[in-house]
């Protein structure tokens, strides 16, 4: 039991720790509305164009064992499934932020030409839904995310690479 709380607190400030380095910058800050932002610097034929997406929810304090847990050992199916909906650099974050909730920061990169249909294949895997079956209880999504989202997704506004 000792030890699993220690594993979960090193877990936890492994996360917190990368949130503070998680944070990326850019020569300017970027509008928009909600939605992420296309890397418009992919000028070369070899370099695929990159849309960065953040995005916030709350994880229960009382599932987050349960959520470390799943996330230490994520299906196959899933991780081939995230590979076909070409995302890549794909983080999860987790802190205690001054409210005193918990909550997590997704970070990916999606390299396709149709992210709309990329996250309809995704959502209609069988592996997939039964993944967020096991997850989306764990999780408390935010009051003013878009309709039909569970996360809630972030504006970026500074990126550097």
């Amino acid at each position: 039991m000792k030890e699993r709380s220690s594993r979960l607190a090193a877990t936890a400030v492994a996360l917190l720790i990368g949130v503070g380095i998680g944070i990326s910058c850019n020569e300017s800050a970027r509008e928009g509305d909600g939605n992420a932002q296309a890397n418009e610097e992919a000028a070369s034929p070899a370099k695929k164009k990159v849309q960065r997406f953040g995005a916030v929810i709350g994880v229960k304090r009382e599932t987050l064992e349960r959520y470390v847990d799943l996330h230490e050992a994520v299906w196959p199916g899933v991780l081939k499934q995230i590979e076909r909906a070409n995302i890549h650099n794909y983080s999860i974050y987790l802190g205690e932020l001054d409210d005193g909730n918990l909550y997590l920061f997704a970070y990916y990169e999606y390299t396709g030409n149709d992210f709309e249909g990329d996250m309809k294949k995704m959502g209609d895997d069988p592996t997939t839904q039964k993944w967020w079956k096991e997850t989306d209880p764990l999780q408390t999504p935010q009051k003013n995310r878009k309709e039909g989202d569970h996360w809630m997704t972030l504006r970026e506004v500074f990126h550097c690479d």
